[in-house]
């Protein structure tokens, strides 16, 4: 069942028979021509959608990724073709990193003005983890550039002024598949139809001090990116929080405004480790929120389906995490990525 192909999703799942995946992780196009990527001209339709339907199991949970400009014709087009929109998930941080013109300096182009260079700038990232700073922007370590005066009245005007706001989260569409009956019924026949909500329970502390990595207690209070969290039970903290439809990133910018942001679980953008070696996929999700994201609704053993596979990161927790998974990708650069991440873990789970 563990096997990922090169070749079109929709393609693909016609081979599958219905009814036989416990769930949908997957991280599509968001239909922003990213970077000039031939890939991401558009969100996935209806067609995409109502395959995926035909292979879930009655009551099986669809997360899908999305951008904040183009996520409700997604939203749209998984529900238009027979999902039940369940909730919007939100996955926030504070390393994007805004790609606004800056109207002043356009206006001053346009008129065939020469600026005054004034000084020199420099900005850098702030983070909190040695992570790559991916989103659907892009990598970003820093920016720098002349600073300069506007040199026409109407530049002076609009001085300030650019076109778009800097990119702080991303929305994970959660829908289920329509099932007849009770969900206790659907649960008992097909093993699906519920979310897992004690094994994604957060530690009230606001770290991880109710989660252990590979059975150690992890006791930092930031993000920890790539890391495989199981919940450990403990006196100080024996549930733990109810998991809510909001993740961050454990950055001032993202938690500021929470009050306590313990209440959340948080997940760092992909690391280093997270991609592997080679990997040059410009939109990586780190492995800690996916494994997150499929603990949520599917048990162990079950097959997880990811129809915009990538680079691989949701085969990989799937199999992280003791489910099964099944992927597809049509572009050969990503697919071969995605093998070799694979292999790669396989090779370190047997060592």
């Amino acid at each position: 069942m563990d096997e990922i192909f090169n070749c079109d999703c929709i393609e693909g799942m016609r081979e599958l028979p219905a009814d036989s995946v416990d769930a949908i992780v997957t991280d599509p196009p968001y239909g922003l021509n990213f970077m000039g990527k031939d890939w991401d001209h558009g969100v996935p339709g209806e067609q995409f959608w109502s395959e995926a339907l035909r292979v879930a199991k009655p009551g099986a949970h669809l997360l899908s990724f999305g951008g904040t400009r183009t996520y409700h014709r997604l939203a749209c087009a998984i529900e238009d073709s027979g999902w039940e929109i369940r909730d919007c998930l939100g996955w926030l941080y504070g390393s994007g990193f805004p790609k606004s013109m800056d109207v002043s300096k356009a206006i001053d182009k346009s008129l065939g003005k020469k600026r005054e260079v004034v000084g020199f700038s420099v900005q850098q990232q702030q983070q909190r983890t040695p992570a790559i700073a991916t989103s659907v922007y892009g990598d970003y370590k820093g920016q720098s550039g002349d600073i300069t005066s506007p040199a026409s009245e109407a530049a002076k005007k609009w001085q300030g002024w650019g076109t778009a706001l800097k990119p702080a989260w991303e929305p994970i569409i959660m829908a289920r598949k329509p099932f007849k009956g009770t969900v206790a019924a659907c649960v008992l026949e097909y093993g699906t139809g519920a979310i897992n909500i004690d094994a994604c329970r957060v530690a009230p502390t606001g770290d991880v001090s109710g989660w252990s990595k590979t059975g150690s207690k992890a006791s930092s209070n930031r993000a920890m990116s790539g890391a495989n969290y199981e919940r450990e039970p403990k006196p100080d903290c024996p549930l733990g929080r109810f998991p809510a439809n909001i993740i961050h990133d454990g950055s001032d910018e993202a938690t500021a405004p929470m009050g306590d942001a313990s209440r959340f679980f948080y997940c760092a953008k992909a690391s280093k480790k997270d991609r592997g070696e080679g990997n040059n996929h410009p939109t990586v999700k780190p492995q800690a929120l996916m494994q997150y994201l499929i603990k949520l609704v599917t048990p162990e053993g079950a097959v997880v389906l990811d129809p915009f596979l990538g680079s691989g990161s949701t085969a990989v927790a799937a199999m992280a995490t003791g489910r099964h998974y099944l992927g597809y990708e049509i572009l050969p650069e990503y697919f071969d990525i995605a093998r070799a991440r694979l292999d790669a873990a396989k090779m370190e789970d047997t060592l």
